[in-house]
């Protein structure tokens, strides 16, 4: 099936596209990586009039540490920052970027438009709300900064006004002792995943967690904070009883709703199984070892 007609505008500047969001009209969308919208228009499930294409602006991919934060562009590909550096720096980050999709997918999607779709099953979410997260937003009133625990509202909604676009992403690196693991669960590379847990953990010593952070992705119309499974962690010995506490307090707070990728419970049941590798990721690299996390496959 082909695409409803559209107009397509080249932006060189934020301040261009914004301005012709605002002309435009309200069926105007903004193209960045495309691997969400483009299918769509394909099946005619999003009817775009015209089409603003940001990925000529200049600027908006790169992706640097400074003064104890990571900044990444909007533009950024999930490719760029599997092979970053810097983002390997914080190896939480590195896990949910190799692992999105495929290879195609993560050399055109981009960091902005994944959180600007504000999709329930997307990775980047779940991952960038275990630690300090800022998206920095350009529209026609310049600049805000909004946390991202206040940025995203519901499923594919957001703070974002229809002429505001996602300049960048603001991470405080994690201190001393802290580490992190994002770990999801999919049948296949190109598939969203059935369940997915991104924990980051800071020790107060070798085994006494300070701070913990959990967050779930795909049981939920949103990406959830899971404060009941922190509390089974922090300030206790980590330990498998702890970790396996955490991982049920987690499932008891879980709402995923049964479609073709499982029934509601077996979500359940491999969210536990996820939140107990993630978190026994997190540990070990907290204590400072070089273990792999990432994305599982059924079957491997």
């Amino acid at each position: 099936m082909y695409a409803h007609p559209f107009t397509y505008h080249r932006a060189k500047t934020l301040a261009e596209a914004s301005k012709l969001l605002g002309e435009l009209g309200k069926e105007s969308r903004v193209v960045a990586g495309g691997q969400s919208l483009i299918p769509l228009m394909k099946m005619r499930l999003a009817r775009p009039t015209a089409l603003i294409d940001i990925n000529f602006i200049p600027g908006l991919s790169e992706i640097a540490r400074k003064n104890g934060e990571l900044r990444i562009g909007a533009m950024a590909r999930h490719s760029d920052l599997e092979a970053s550096e810097a983002v390997a720096a914080i190896p939480i980050l590195h896990d949910c970027a190799a692992g999105i999709a495929d290879v195609q997918v993560r050399n055109q999607g981009t960091i902005g438009g994944s959180l600007a779709e504000a999709d329930p099953s997307g990775d980047w979410a779940v991952t960038l709300l275990t630690l300090e997260t800022l998206v920095r937003c350009a529209g026609p009133g310049g600049e805000r900064t909004v946390a991202l625990e206040e940025f995203i509202k519901d499923a594919y909604t957001t703070v974002l006004g229809h002429d505001e676009l996602v300049r960048d992403i603001v991470v405080k690196e994690p201190g001393k002792n802290s580490a992190g693991a994002y770990v999801a669960f999919k049948r296949s590379a190109p598939v969203y995943a059935t369940a997915s847990a991104a924990v980051q953990m800071t020790l107060d010593g070798k085994d006494v967690c300070k701070d913990a952070r959990v967050v779930l992705g795909c049981v939920g119309l949103m990406a959830i904070r899971a404060k009941e499974a922190e509390g089974e962690l922090r300030g206790k010995a980590v330990d498998a009883k702890a970790i396996a506490k955490a991982a049920e307090a987690a499932r008891a707070i879980a709402e995923p709703q049964s479609d073709m990728r499982g029934s509601a419970e077996y979500k359940r049941a491999l969210l536990a199984a996820v939140v107990k590798k993630a978190a026994g990721i997190a540990l070990r690299r907290a204590r400072g070892e070089r273990v792999e996390g990432g994305h599982e496959y059924v079957g491997r």
